[in-house]
């Protein structure tokens, strides 16, 4: 039997209320972004009153939506957004039906965030855990910074991208722009197409069994169908770990 829907109120910018369709139960709500507001959709996913799930339309490229999400709730954006959706997430699952600006899934912590378009720059910067899914392409410095975040891109990667990653991984389904994983640390890369350059002390690695398997896990976490065995690893030589004059120009 289908749910009744029912009308719930939420804050609007200006401080009116603004009708939220939701089930009788409470479990899944739909809001309109345009008409509500950003203020006004955050605040309902920061309401110890929030849904289980929020379906957000309407979304008009609108920045830092679905911001500091700390709960487990699931969140599907119908359209495109701008800078810093999902940001700082943890916990959630959040999916973009259409593409996303600079930063989406910054700093986040765990959960999930799943773009089903392209990603602009610095995707999943500095990001600590949590699974960040791209299915189209992403711009540079896709995980700039990362910190233990896995990264799985359908498509091609830009220029400078894990740069300085420190932990987690990063997976490229397509090819990657020059100067990957420059002044890497123990982030993992693994790549199926063409590089264009690695950055300084980002090697060719060796693709062992247990990074058959790793990558396998991953993959499949993402929903892509690929063969590990198509992909190469990088990581870093560990020759910048500390400073010596003898690699002075390449810091």
């Amino acid at each position: 039997m289908a749910p009744t829907a029912v009308s719930r109120e939420a804050p609007t910018r200006a401080g009116s209320g603004v009708a939220i369709d939701a089930t009788a139960a409470g479990e899944h709500a739909t809001v309109d972004a345009t008409a509500a507001g950003v203020r006004a959709v955050n605040a309902l996913l920061a309401a110890p009153e929030r849904p289980a799930a929020l379906t957000i339309t309407d979304p008009r490229g609108a920045h830092a939506i679905a911001c500091g999400l700390d709960a487990d709730i699931e969140v599907t954006i119908e359209g495109h957004v701008g800078y810093y959706c999902a940001g700082m997430n943890q916990r959630a699952t959040v999916t973009v039906r259409g593409s996303a600006g600079v930063g989406v899934a910054e700093n986040m912590m765990s959960g999930t965030v799943r773009v089903e378009g392209d990603a602009s720059q610095s995707a999943g910067a500095t990001a600590h855990g949590g699974l960040l899914v791209i299915e189209g392409n992403a711009g540079a410095r896709c995980g700039i910074s990362m910190k233990g975040v896995d990264i799985v891109v359908g498509g091609d990667i830009g220029h400078m991208s894990a740069f300085m990653g420190q932990a987690g991984r990063l997976v490229v389904l397509g090819d990657a722009g020059e100067a990957l994983g420059d002044s890497l640390y123990e982030a993992r890369i693994y790549v199926r197409g063409r590089v264009a350059s690695l950055g300084a002390d980002c090697v060719r690695k060796e693709l062992r069994p247990e990074h058959l398997a790793e990558l396998a896990e991953l993959l499949a976490a993402a929903g892509f169908d690929a063969d590990p065995a198509e992909f190469t690893r990088y990581g870093s030589a560990r020759e910048l770990y500390h400073f010596h004059v003898d690699n002075a120009n390449a810091y």
